[in-house]
C-alpha cells in the first residue's frame, strides 16, 4: 500500500524488518513472508548488505553527447528519501517531467556535513534552480542560513521550511504545510466528540516539532480544552517505557483523547494503552500526525494529513516562474491546510474531513 500510494518512492529504501514489524504490530515472520512476496514479483529489490529498496523505475534513453546543455536541470535536497518526502518528491518531479525539466534528488540524512556537501555538488552539477529542505531545527543560526542562501547565484524555493526569524521585507519564498492548521482540524474535531480533556504526545528536535507542539497549545487555548500536567509531553524519541508510563499518566488523570504528533509513536500508544486495558477508542480516542502509515494495524488511526504531494508540485511550479522572471520574480509565502483523515481510533464514524 505505502509503495502503491508513492510513501515509498521508487529507489527508495524500505525500514529495516524489525521497524516495520513494530510499525505494523505484526511479527518479522509476517514481515520476511510481504517482503519475500514483493521480491519475488519484482516490486522491491533486495541488495546484500545494504538492504530492500523499492525497484526503480526504468531509466529513459540516454540523450546524445551535449543534449543537457539545452535542457533545465533542478536540485532538490530533502532530508529523508524514506519517510515523509517520498511523496513531496513525487510532486516536484510531476510538474518538472511535465515541463520537461529534469531533477537532481539528494538526501541530507538530517546530517549538517553531508547538507552542505550535497548543496555544492548539485551547484557544481550545473543546476539552474533549486528546492531546498535545509535542516534548520538542528542548526545553531538558523536564520542566518536562509539569509546566506540569498547569496546563492541561483533561484531557490524552501519546501515544507520557512525563515524562523524573518526581517519584515525578507525576500525567501516557500510552499509549506500549515501544520498548526492541521493540529486545529483534529482538535477541532476531538472536541466536537465530546472530549475536554486532549494529551499531547509529541517530539521535539524535528524539523515540525515546533509547529505542532505550537500548534496544539493554540488550538487547546482556543477551544478551551483542559490541559492536565503530565499530559502534554514532547521527547526527542519515546521509549517504550516512556509510553507505558504517559498512557498511566493520562488515565489518572481522566484523559480521554490524545494527539500524537507521528504515526508510530500513535501506533505505540494504542498497543500499550490496550496492554493496560484501555479500549481504542471507547477509554482513549487517539489522532496522529503526518498519515504515513496510519491506516494500517489493527485500529486504523485517525491522522491529520500533511499535503505532501500539493506542496512539491506547487514549490516546483514557483521555482520555474522564479527561473522565468529572473531578477523581477516576486517573493511567495505559501502555507496549505491538511487533511484529517477520519479512521477507527477516534471513533467517530465519518470517513474524512475535507478542508
Amino acid at each position: 500500500m505505502n509503495i502503491e500510494n508513492g510513501l515509498w518512492a521508487p529507489g527508495a529504501q524500505l525500514p529495516v524488518e524489525r521497524e516495520l514489524a513494530d510499525t505494523l504490530s505484526v511479527s518479522i515472520n509476517t514481515v520476511r513472508r510481504a517482503v519475500g512476496e514483493l521480491a519475488a514479483e519484482g516490486i522491491v529489490q533486495r541488495r546484500q548488505g545494504a538492504g530492500t529498496f523499492v525497484t526503480p523505475v526504468a531509466d529513459p534513453p540516454a540523450e546524445p553527447a551535449g543534449a543537457l546543455g539545452g535542457r533545465r536541470l533542478i536540485g532538490v535536497l530533502v532530508p529523508s528519501t524514506t519517510y515523509y518526502y517520498p511523496r513531496v518528491v513525487d510532486g516536484i518531479q510531476r510538474v518538472l517531467r511535465d515541463a520537461g525539466v529534469g531533477v537532481v534528488l539528494a538526501s541530507s540524512k538530517y546530517d549538517l556535513d553531508v547538507e552542505r556537501d550535497e548543496l555544492r555538488a548539485m551547484r557544481n552539477s550545473g543546476v539552474q534552480g533549486l528546492l531546498l529542505v535545509p535542516n534548520l531545527h538542528i542548526m545553531s543560526d538558523p536564520q542566518g542560513y536562509v539569509d546566506d542562501l540569498r547569496e546563492l547565484p541561483l533561484p531557490h524555493v524552501l519546501v515544507e521550511r520557512r525563515p524562523p526569524a524573518p526581517e519584515p521585507d525578507d525576500p525567501t519564498s516557500y510552499v509549506g504545510t500549515d501544520h498548526g492548521g492541521g493540529v486545529c482540524l483534529a482538535l477541532r474535531h476531538l472536541h466536537g466528540l465530546g472530549h475536554q480533556r486532549v494529551g499531547h504526545l509529541g517530539r521535539r528536535r524535528t524539523g515540525t516539532s515546533a509547529l505542532v507542539a505550537q500548534g496544539f497549545d493554540d488550538a487547546a487555548a482556543l477551544l478551551g480544552l483542559d490541559v492536565v500536567d503530565g499530559a502534554v509531553a514532547r521527547q526527542e524519541r519515546w521509549a517504550p517505557a516512556e509510553i507505558a508510563a504517559y498512557v498511566r499518566s493520562c488515565a489518572a488523570a481522566r484523559v480521554t483523547a490524545v494527539f500524537c504528533h507521528g504515526d508510530r509513536d500513535a501506533a505505540a500508544l494504542v498497543v500499550e494503552a490496550r496492554r493496560q486495558g484501555l479500549t481504542v477508542p471507547d477509554d482513549l480516542a487517539v489522532v496522529a500526525y503526518d498519515d504515513e502509515v496510519a491506516e494500517v494495524g489493527d485500529v486504523p488511526l485517525t491522522a491529520v494529513s500533511p499535503p505532501k504531494s500539493e506542496v512539491g508540485a506547487l514549490a516546483a511550479q514557483l521555482l520555474l516562474r522564479r527561473m522565468e522572471a529572473g531578477d523581477d520574480a516576486l517573493c511567495h509565502r505559501v502555507e496549505i491546510q491538511p487533511r484529517l483523515v477520519v479512521r477507527a481510533s477516534c471513533g467517530a464514524a465519518q470517513t474524512s474531513v475535507p478542508t
